[in-house]
């Protein structure tokens, strides 16, 4: 029986840690907003240079009330937003963004994976086309209506 409790211990599955070019997570939450600029791509680096506004600046602060307010192992309230163009950063991950695509919020949890991205790529703004479904017009068959 102890023999088998060792073998399971030994069998445990090893998650991969998760790195942003390099720094582990924890580092990640812990970087000053310059040292994070350092990392990531350069036009989030030029948005972060030229400065937050007012409007991403109010969203990190709805995020961090979220997280606050949320239970303990609970998923934080939705916080709706229309900001398509705000690069997620260390802060936002866990929290979980209603993003708007012009006619609905999508809800979308925020990962690690999703660092240095933009808010509105994980919310389409189209449908995709569905090829090979014909619809009318699609046919000449589809043209002919008999009268009677």
């Amino acid at each position: 029986m102890a023999d088998d409790a060792g073998a399971a211990s030994a069998k445990r599955r090893q998650f991969r840690k998760f790195s942003y070019r390099g720094v582990d997570l924890d580092a990640l939450l812990d970087l000053s907003s310059e040292q994070l600029m350092g990392l990531v791509h350069a036009r989030a680096r030029r948005k972060f240079t030229r400065g937050l506004q007012r409007k991403p600046m109010a969203l990190i602060k709805k995020l961090r009330k979220a997280k606050k307010e949320a239970a303990e192992h609970e998923k934080p309230a939705v916080v709706k937003t229309h900001l398509r163009d705000m690069v997620i950063v260390p802060e936002m991950i866990g929290s979980v963004i209603g993003i708007y695509n012009g006619k609905v919020f999508n809800q979308v949890e925020i990962k690690a994976e999703m660092m240095g991205h933009y808010l509105g790529e994980f919310s389409i703004t189209y449908k995709p086309v569905r090829h090979g479904r014909p619809g009318i017009g699609a046919t000449h068959s589809s043209r002919f209506i008999p009268l009677k």
